[in-house]
């Protein structure tokens, strides 16, 4: 089953971060130059690019737009972005800098019908479901819930969403490996495409994501950050593992 490998550019203050955990007093600093690592990743052959603003996921100010729409306009495939999206204007200025689909976390949980106003307008949109141990945090994951991720993403079946991204935040960053079981809980118990995101560490992994299937479902994308930057996965090695090609 041939899956969508999303590489992640994290930014903040106009770099390429990562956080451990979500935790942004553990912040490892990549590069200066957002727009050039997009464009490594594109000619490597990412089908698409996936870009966080962390600063507005945290404070809901679109510091990095501009770097967002220069990302953008600098690579011929597209990207998925969020952080700090909670209106629909936020969402149009997105789709105005050349955005292809955006990622709405926190305002789509606190109001699902924000969603469906971007779609029904035609906007492609995907959801960002964070979770610790299966419960949805929100605002940067900073603030936890007691909203289970499974429950969550049903409620945006319906709403003509193109994916629901499911992150465990007790992986991201990690490098230790996906979170099979919740992912597979999600799949189980939805009929939406999901993104899988956090802990992706080795080719072996994303191989073990390709491969996963649930019911005769299996995982549309998966999201890998740290692991391309640090190296232990190569770019163009994890692209065939995710087509199912190159299994030793």
């Amino acid at each position: 089953m041939a899956l969508d490998l999303y590489p992640a550019i994290d930014l903040r203050d106009g770099k390429c971060v990562r956080l451990m955990q979500g935790d942004y007093a553990r912040e490892t600093v990549y590069g200066d130059d957002p727009v050039a690592q997009a464009q490594i990743f594109a000619e490597a052959g990412a089908p698409w690019i996936h870009v966080v603003d962390l600063d507005a996921a945290r404070s809901g100010d679109p510091l990095n737009r501009s770097v967002v729409a220069a990302i953008a306009a600098g690579v011929d495939v597209p990207v998925q972005t969020g952080g700090g999206v909670r209106t629909v204007e936020a969402a149009q200025a997105l789709f105005d800098a050349g955005v292809a689909r955006v990622v709405i976390g926190t305002a789509a949980v606190e109001n699902p019908a924000l969603a469906e106003q971007l779609t029904s307008a035609g906007h492609a949109v995907a959801i960002g479901l964070d979770g610790r141990n299966g419960k949805i945090a929100t605002h940067g994951w900073e603030t936890e819930t007691d909203l289970e991720v499974v429950a969550m993403a049903k409620r945006f079946e319906d709403l003509g969403v193109a994916a629901v991204v499911v992150t465990e935040i007790a992986r991201d960053g990690t490098l230790e490996g996906p979170d099979i079981e919740g992912l597979s809980a999600v799949l189980a118990g939805t009929t939406i495409d999901v993104i899988a995101s956090g802990g992706v560490g080795t080719v072996a992994h994303l191989r073990q994501l390709a491969e996963l299937n649930v019911g005769g479902r299996a995982l549309a994308g998966v999201i890998a950050g740290r692991a391309i930057y640090e190296g232990t996965v190569d770019l163009a090695e994890g692209l065939r593992a995710c087509l199912g090609e190159g299994k030793q």
